[in-house]
């Protein structure tokens, strides 16, 4: 049967070690639409910014979870690894991160014909994937 979808796009919920850090990351640099923060029953704040219709919550719980995500980005384990932005601007985005003192592990390259991409961490170390499709 499958799942009979009512948004054209996925939500991302991001657990972070400091949300102040993770919100300069993802609002101020780059330039995700801050929409509300939502209290939440244990006393956390979820912070809900728009990448198109796409929603990305982002959360620091009031203790710490007693894991962390494992290191390495794509093939440091299995399981969600990193997410993609489509952006018109991969160049000067990416510039800007790295100007700012993000990580870049994958500086902008030619993919595939037509398509460039680049990889930054984001303040955990959550590996965010930048497309450009000429």
């Amino acid at each position: 049967m499958g799942a009979k979808l009512t948004k054209d796009s996925i939500d991302l919920g991001i657990i972070v070690n400091d949300a102040e850090k993770a919100l300069a990351f993802y609002r101020d640099t780059l330039g995700l639409k801050y929409e509300a923060p939502v209290p939440m029953p244990d006393g956390s704040v979820m912070h809900r910014l728009l990448a198109g219709t796409t929603v990305i919550k982002v959360r620091q719980l009031p203790t710490p979870p007693p894991a962390q995500a494992a290191p390495g980005g794509i093939a440091g384990a299995t399981g969600y690894r990193y997410w993609t932005i489509s952006v018109s601007n991969i160049k000067e985005l990416v510039d800007d991160c790295a100007a700012k003192g993000y990580k870049v592990p994958v500086g902008v390259r030619e993919f595939r014909p037509g398509v460039t991409i680049a990889i930054v961490e984001d303040p955990d170390g959550n590996w965010v994937e930048f497309l450009q499709a000429s």
